[in-house]
Protein backbone atom coordinates (compact mmCIF):
# COMPACT_ATOMS: atom_id res chain seq x y z
CA UNK A 1 0.00 0.00 0.00
CA UNK A 2 1.50 3.80 -0.88
CA UNK A 3 2.09 5.20 2.50
CA UNK A 4 1.77 8.93 0.61
CA UNK A 5 -1.63 7.83 0.28
CA UNK A 6 -2.82 6.47 3.21
CA UNK A 7 -0.90 9.57 5.74
CA UNK A 8 -3.27 12.69 4.04
CA UNK A 9 -6.16 10.15 5.02
CA UNK A 10 -5.26 9.84 8.09
CA UNK A 11 -4.24 13.46 8.52
CA UNK A 12 -7.85 14.11 7.72
CA UNK A 13 -9.63 11.64 9.57
CA UNK A 14 -7.82 13.10 12.63
CA UNK A 15 -8.92 16.67 11.73
CA UNK A 16 -12.96 15.47 11.03
CA UNK A 17 -12.59 13.79 14.00
CA UNK A 18 -10.90 16.81 15.85
CA UNK A 19 -13.97 18.75 14.62
CA UNK A 20 -16.45 17.17 15.82
CA UNK A 21 -15.08 17.14 19.19
CA UNK A 22 -15.06 21.02 19.36
CA UNK A 23 -18.63 20.84 17.80
CA UNK A 24 -19.65 18.01 20.59
CA UNK A 25 -17.83 20.68 23.15
CA UNK A 26 -19.08 23.91 22.05
CA UNK A 27 -22.18 23.85 23.77
CA UNK A 28 -20.99 23.23 27.16
CA UNK A 29 -18.42 25.57 26.85
CA UNK A 30 -20.69 28.26 25.66
CA UNK A 31 -22.59 28.08 28.43
CA UNK A 32 -19.29 28.17 30.95
CA UNK A 33 -18.61 31.35 29.30
CA UNK A 34 -21.97 33.12 29.92
CA UNK A 35 -23.35 32.07 33.09
CA UNK A 36 -19.75 31.83 34.92
CA UNK A 37 -16.88 32.68 33.09
CA UNK A 38 -18.36 36.09 32.22
CA UNK A 39 -19.61 36.74 35.21
CA UNK A 40 -16.87 36.31 37.61
CA UNK A 41 -15.00 38.76 35.42
CA UNK A 42 -17.99 41.30 35.86
CA UNK A 43 -18.08 40.76 39.93
CA UNK A 44 -14.10 41.54 39.89
CA UNK A 45 -14.50 44.38 37.86
CA UNK A 46 -17.61 45.81 39.31
CA UNK A 47 -16.04 45.01 43.09
CA UNK A 48 -13.81 48.33 42.51
CA UNK A 49 -16.81 50.47 41.49
CA UNK A 50 -19.52 52.45 43.02
CA UNK A 51 -22.07 50.72 40.66
CA UNK A 52 -25.78 50.56 41.81
CA UNK A 53 -28.43 48.44 40.66
CA UNK A 54 -30.29 51.19 39.09
CA UNK A 55 -29.14 54.48 38.61
CA UNK A 56 -28.70 56.66 35.55
CA UNK A 57 -25.06 57.74 36.65
CA UNK A 58 -21.88 55.88 35.16
CA UNK A 59 -20.05 53.58 38.16
CA UNK A 60 -16.92 55.70 39.36
CA UNK A 61 -13.83 53.23 39.98
CA UNK A 62 -13.38 53.55 44.04
CA UNK A 63 -10.19 51.48 43.87
CA UNK A 64 -10.05 49.31 47.05
CA UNK A 65 -12.82 51.25 49.00
CA UNK A 66 -14.95 48.60 49.16
CA UNK A 67 -12.74 45.98 50.67
CA UNK A 68 -11.34 48.44 53.12
CA UNK A 69 -15.11 48.86 54.26
CA UNK A 70 -15.56 45.43 53.99
CA UNK A 71 -12.52 43.74 56.00
CA UNK A 72 -11.24 47.06 58.03
CA UNK A 73 -10.50 46.26 61.44
CA UNK A 74 -9.95 48.82 64.20
CA UNK A 75 -9.37 48.21 67.99
CA UNK A 76 -10.11 51.21 70.05
CA UNK A 77 -9.16 51.64 73.56
CA UNK A 78 -11.22 54.14 75.99
CA UNK A 79 -10.81 55.41 79.59
CA UNK A 80 -14.08 55.73 81.90
CA UNK A 81 -15.87 58.54 82.63
CA UNK A 82 -14.97 60.66 84.93
CA UNK A 83 -16.80 63.09 87.83
CA UNK A 84 -15.61 66.33 88.12
CA UNK A 85 -13.54 65.08 91.53
CA UNK A 86 -11.82 62.88 88.75
CA UNK A 87 -13.51 59.39 90.15
CA UNK A 88 -15.21 56.90 88.10
CA UNK A 89 -18.89 57.44 87.73
CA UNK A 90 -21.30 54.57 87.39
CA UNK A 91 -24.26 54.20 86.55
CA UNK A 92 -27.91 53.44 88.76
CA UNK A 93 -26.94 49.94 88.53
CA UNK A 94 -23.29 50.64 89.84
CA UNK A 95 -21.23 49.44 86.72
CA UNK A 96 -18.50 51.98 85.05
CA UNK A 97 -19.83 54.07 82.55
CA UNK A 98 -17.72 54.64 78.95
CA UNK A 99 -17.91 56.46 75.84
CA UNK A 100 -20.22 54.05 73.56
CA UNK A 101 -18.96 53.88 70.19
CA UNK A 102 -21.25 55.96 68.29
CA UNK A 103 -20.10 59.12 70.81
CA UNK A 104 -16.77 58.04 69.64
CA UNK A 105 -17.80 58.68 66.05
CA UNK A 106 -19.11 62.00 67.11
CA UNK A 107 -15.44 63.01 67.43
CA UNK A 108 -12.49 63.72 65.18
CA UNK A 109 -10.70 60.24 65.57
CA UNK A 110 -10.73 58.57 62.70
CA UNK A 111 -10.79 55.21 63.79
CA UNK A 112 -14.48 55.52 63.73
CA UNK A 113 -16.33 55.49 60.84
CA UNK A 114 -16.55 52.03 61.72
CA UNK A 115 -19.22 49.94 63.65
CA UNK A 116 -18.45 48.24 66.99
CA UNK A 117 -18.67 44.34 66.95
CA UNK A 118 -17.53 43.52 70.14
CA UNK A 119 -15.88 44.97 73.24
CA UNK A 120 -14.66 44.62 76.50
CA UNK A 121 -13.09 46.23 79.74
CA UNK A 122 -9.99 46.05 81.66
CA UNK A 123 -9.60 43.94 84.58
CA UNK A 124 -9.50 47.02 87.44
CA UNK A 125 -12.19 48.44 84.93
CA UNK A 126 -10.76 51.74 83.98
CA UNK A 127 -10.12 51.29 80.49
CA UNK A 128 -13.01 49.52 77.43
CA UNK A 129 -11.56 48.08 74.33
CA UNK A 130 -14.09 48.07 71.54
CA UNK A 131 -13.76 46.55 68.62
CA UNK A 132 -14.81 48.03 65.24
CA UNK A 133 -15.00 46.92 61.91
CA UNK A 134 -16.86 48.73 58.52
CA UNK A 135 -19.43 46.20 58.29
CA UNK A 136 -20.18 44.72 61.38
CA UNK A 137 -22.97 42.04 59.26
CA UNK A 138 -20.22 40.96 57.26
CA UNK A 139 -18.19 39.35 60.13
CA UNK A 140 -21.81 37.88 61.60
CA UNK A 141 -22.01 36.37 58.29
CA UNK A 142 -18.63 35.09 58.30
CA UNK A 143 -19.19 33.76 61.62
CA UNK A 144 -22.63 32.07 61.51
CA UNK A 145 -20.68 30.41 58.04
CA UNK A 146 -18.31 29.17 59.34
CA UNK A 147 -20.22 27.97 62.42
CA UNK A 148 -22.39 26.40 59.96
CA UNK A 149 -19.58 24.41 57.85
CA UNK A 150 -17.97 23.37 61.42
CA UNK A 151 -21.05 21.38 62.38
CA UNK A 152 -22.48 20.56 59.12
CA UNK A 153 -19.51 18.47 57.48
CA UNK A 154 -18.98 16.37 59.74
CA UNK A 155 -22.71 15.46 61.18
CA UNK A 156 -24.15 15.50 57.63
CA UNK A 157 -20.76 13.12 56.53
CA UNK A 158 -21.17 10.91 59.31
CA UNK A 159 -24.84 10.41 59.61
CA UNK A 160 -24.67 9.59 56.16
CA UNK A 161 -22.09 6.81 56.51
CA UNK A 162 -23.66 5.12 59.18
CA UNK A 163 -27.14 5.41 56.88
CA UNK A 164 -25.07 4.10 54.58
CA UNK A 165 -23.62 1.35 56.62
CA UNK A 166 -26.97 -0.01 57.21
CA UNK A 167 -28.70 -0.02 53.77
CA UNK A 168 -25.73 -2.03 52.25
CA UNK A 169 -26.68 -4.70 55.40
CA UNK A 170 -29.45 -5.98 51.81
CA UNK A 171 -31.36 -6.64 54.32
CA UNK A 172 -35.35 -6.52 54.04
CA UNK A 173 -37.00 -3.23 53.36
CA UNK A 174 -33.12 -1.77 53.04
CA UNK A 175 -34.29 -0.12 49.08
CA UNK A 176 -37.80 1.51 50.92
CA UNK A 177 -35.58 2.87 53.30
CA UNK A 178 -33.39 4.15 50.83
CA UNK A 179 -35.64 5.57 48.80
CA UNK A 180 -37.73 7.38 51.89
CA UNK A 181 -34.56 8.78 53.12
CA UNK A 182 -33.78 9.88 49.49
CA UNK A 183 -36.86 11.64 48.79
CA UNK A 184 -35.99 14.96 50.33
CA UNK A 185 -32.90 15.55 48.01
CA UNK A 186 -35.02 15.53 45.01
CA UNK A 187 -37.61 18.03 46.38
CA UNK A 188 -37.06 21.56 46.05
CA UNK A 189 -35.00 23.32 48.52
CA UNK A 190 -37.86 26.00 48.26
CA UNK A 191 -40.85 23.66 48.93
CA UNK A 192 -38.83 21.70 52.07
CA UNK A 193 -37.87 25.31 53.80
CA UNK A 194 -41.51 26.39 53.52
CA UNK A 195 -42.85 22.83 54.81
CA UNK A 196 -40.02 23.35 57.67
CA UNK A 197 -41.14 27.30 58.41
CA UNK A 198 -44.50 25.89 59.57
CA UNK A 199 -42.97 22.96 61.48
CA UNK A 200 -40.32 25.84 63.23
CA UNK A 201 -43.56 27.84 64.36
CA UNK A 202 -44.79 28.11 68.03
CA UNK A 203 -47.88 25.94 67.48
CA UNK A 204 -45.93 23.97 64.75
CA UNK A 205 -45.68 20.05 64.53
CA UNK A 206 -42.27 19.73 66.24
CA UNK A 207 -43.37 21.18 69.11
CA UNK A 208 -46.55 19.24 69.04
CA UNK A 209 -44.27 16.41 69.31
CA UNK A 210 -41.74 17.55 71.81
CA UNK A 211 -45.13 18.46 74.28
CA UNK A 212 -46.14 14.82 74.61
CA UNK A 213 -43.06 13.66 75.22
CA UNK A 214 -42.22 16.41 78.08
CA UNK A 215 -44.99 17.78 80.74
CA UNK A 216 -45.54 21.08 81.08
CA UNK A 217 -43.02 21.75 77.88
CA UNK A 218 -42.95 25.55 77.10
CA UNK A 219 -43.48 26.16 73.29
CA UNK A 220 -40.33 27.76 71.30
CA UNK A 221 -40.74 29.68 68.13
CA UNK A 222 -37.67 27.92 66.58
CA UNK A 223 -36.77 30.55 64.22
CA UNK A 224 -37.58 34.04 66.05
CA UNK A 225 -34.91 33.08 68.53
CA UNK A 226 -31.19 33.84 68.23
CA UNK A 227 -29.93 31.15 70.15
CA UNK A 228 -32.06 28.34 68.19
CA UNK A 229 -32.62 29.79 64.51
CA UNK A 230 -29.14 28.72 63.53
CA UNK A 231 -29.30 25.35 65.09
CA UNK A 232 -32.94 24.76 63.91
CA UNK A 233 -31.63 25.22 60.08
CA UNK A 234 -28.72 23.36 60.26
CA UNK A 235 -30.85 20.35 61.60
CA UNK A 236 -33.02 20.81 58.39
CA UNK A 237 -30.31 21.38 55.95
CA UNK A 238 -28.56 17.63 57.09
CA UNK A 239 -32.06 16.31 56.66
CA UNK A 240 -32.37 17.33 53.40
CA UNK A 241 -29.30 16.39 52.20
CA UNK A 242 -28.01 13.52 53.98
CA UNK A 243 -30.18 11.30 51.81
CA UNK A 244 -27.51 12.29 48.87
CA UNK A 245 -24.44 11.87 50.39
CA UNK A 246 -25.89 8.50 51.96
CA UNK A 247 -26.02 6.96 47.94
CA UNK A 248 -22.39 8.32 47.36
CA UNK A 249 -21.41 6.07 50.49
CA UNK A 250 -23.21 3.69 49.56
CA UNK A 251 -21.43 3.53 45.94
CA UNK A 252 -17.73 3.64 47.24
CA UNK A 253 -18.97 0.57 50.16
CA UNK A 254 -20.16 -1.48 46.77
CA UNK A 255 -16.65 -1.08 45.05
CA UNK A 256 -14.84 -2.57 48.13
CA UNK A 257 -14.32 -6.57 47.09
CA UNK A 258 -16.28 -9.07 49.81
CA UNK A 259 -12.75 -11.14 49.46
CA UNK A 260 -11.13 -8.47 52.00
CA UNK A 261 -13.78 -8.73 54.40
CA UNK A 262 -14.14 -12.65 53.97
CA UNK A 263 -9.75 -12.72 54.91
CA UNK A 264 -10.33 -10.25 57.87
CA UNK A 265 -13.29 -12.52 59.57
CA UNK A 266 -11.15 -16.14 58.91
CA UNK A 267 -8.03 -13.55 60.84
CA UNK A 268 -10.50 -13.17 63.70
CA UNK A 269 -11.42 -9.53 63.36
CA UNK A 270 -14.37 -8.39 64.63
CA UNK A 271 -17.19 -5.51 63.34
CA UNK A 272 -14.79 -2.46 64.38
CA UNK A 273 -11.70 -3.98 62.98
CA UNK A 274 -13.34 -4.75 59.93
CA UNK A 275 -14.61 -1.09 59.02
CA UNK A 276 -11.14 0.48 60.49
CA UNK A 277 -8.75 -1.80 58.56
CA UNK A 278 -11.05 -2.69 55.42
CA UNK A 279 -14.16 -0.23 55.35
CA UNK A 280 -12.30 2.75 56.22
CA UNK A 281 -9.29 2.43 54.27
CA UNK A 282 -11.55 1.34 50.73
CA UNK A 283 -13.51 4.85 51.30
CA UNK A 284 -10.47 6.95 50.87
CA UNK A 285 -11.45 9.04 47.52
CA UNK A 286 -15.22 8.32 48.35
CA UNK A 287 -14.74 10.80 51.66
CA UNK A 288 -13.00 13.28 49.70
CA UNK A 289 -15.09 14.00 47.60
CA UNK A 290 -18.46 13.72 49.97
CA UNK A 291 -15.89 16.17 52.46
CA UNK A 292 -15.45 18.43 49.61
CA UNK A 293 -19.12 18.63 47.82
CA UNK A 294 -20.14 19.00 51.66
CA UNK A 295 -17.95 21.98 52.53
CA UNK A 296 -18.83 23.98 49.27
CA UNK A 297 -22.61 23.25 49.59
CA UNK A 298 -22.66 24.56 53.52
CA UNK A 299 -20.49 27.68 52.42
CA UNK A 300 -23.35 28.49 49.70
CA UNK A 301 -26.17 28.18 52.10
CA UNK A 302 -28.63 30.90 50.93
CA UNK A 303 -31.86 29.09 50.28
CA UNK A 304 -32.81 28.16 53.48
CA UNK A 305 -31.73 31.57 55.04
CA UNK A 306 -33.59 33.52 52.08
CA UNK A 307 -37.01 31.45 52.78
CA UNK A 308 -37.17 30.80 56.99
CA UNK A 309 -35.20 33.72 58.12
CA UNK A 310 -34.19 36.61 55.76
CA UNK A 311 -30.76 36.82 57.86
CA UNK A 312 -32.45 37.57 61.30
CA UNK A 313 -33.74 37.55 64.24
CA UNK A 314 -30.95 39.93 65.40
CA UNK A 315 -28.66 38.83 62.52
CA UNK A 316 -28.18 35.45 63.70
CA UNK A 317 -28.46 33.57 60.74
CA UNK A 318 -27.01 35.92 58.43
CA UNK A 319 -24.26 33.79 56.11
CA UNK A 320 -21.80 35.36 53.41
CA UNK A 321 -24.21 34.77 50.36
CA UNK A 322 -27.27 36.34 51.50
CA UNK A 323 -25.15 39.46 52.62
CA UNK A 324 -23.74 39.70 49.29
CA UNK A 325 -27.26 39.04 47.57
CA UNK A 326 -28.94 41.81 50.02
CA UNK A 327 -26.16 44.45 49.42
CA UNK A 328 -26.74 43.84 46.29
CA UNK A 329 -30.14 43.29 44.94
CA UNK A 330 -31.59 44.57 48.60
CA UNK A 331 -29.86 47.97 48.80
CA UNK A 332 -28.83 48.20 44.83
CA UNK A 333 -24.71 48.66 46.17
CA UNK A 334 -24.07 46.20 43.08
CA UNK A 335 -19.96 47.08 43.39
CA UNK A 336 -19.86 46.22 47.06
CA UNK A 337 -22.44 43.45 46.52
CA UNK A 338 -19.93 42.08 44.16
CA UNK A 339 -16.59 43.08 46.53
CA UNK A 340 -18.30 40.41 49.29
CA UNK A 341 -18.86 38.10 46.17
CA UNK A 342 -15.20 38.39 45.38
CA UNK A 343 -14.22 37.26 49.23
CA UNK A 344 -16.37 34.53 49.45
CA UNK A 345 -14.89 33.34 46.01
CA UNK A 346 -11.19 33.95 47.49
CA UNK A 347 -12.39 32.31 50.87
CA UNK A 348 -13.85 28.91 48.69
CA UNK A 349 -10.76 28.29 46.73
CA UNK A 350 -8.71 28.72 50.00
CA UNK A 351 -11.02 26.25 52.23
CA UNK A 352 -10.64 23.99 48.96
CA UNK A 353 -6.87 23.86 48.03
CA UNK A 354 -6.65 23.40 51.87
CA UNK A 355 -8.66 20.55 51.85
CA UNK A 356 -7.21 18.90 48.91
CA UNK A 357 -3.54 19.39 50.07
CA UNK A 358 -4.79 17.49 53.36
CA UNK A 359 -5.92 14.66 51.26
CA UNK A 360 -4.23 14.54 48.80
CA UNK A 361 -2.60 11.09 47.98
CA UNK A 362 0.93 10.39 49.48
CA UNK A 363 3.94 9.14 47.81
Amino acid sequence: MDSSRTRPRAHRARRAEARFGLAAVAPAALLLVVFLIIPTLLAFGLSFTNAKLISQDAPDFVGIQNFQRLLGVEIAEVDAVTDESGALAVDEEGRTLFPSARELQAEQNPILKKSELSSWESADGSTKTYLLVGDPIFWKALLNTALFVVVVVPLQAGLALALALFVNQRMRGSNLFRTVIFIPVVTSMVVVSILWLFMYQRDGLINQVISTMIPDYEFVDWLANPQTALPSIIVMSIWQAVGFHMIIWLSGLQTIPGELYEAARLDGAGAWRRFASVTWPGLRHTAVFVLITITIAALGLFVQINVMTQGGPLDSTQTLVFHAFTAGYGKQQMGYGSAIAVVFFVLVLVISLIQRRLTREKD
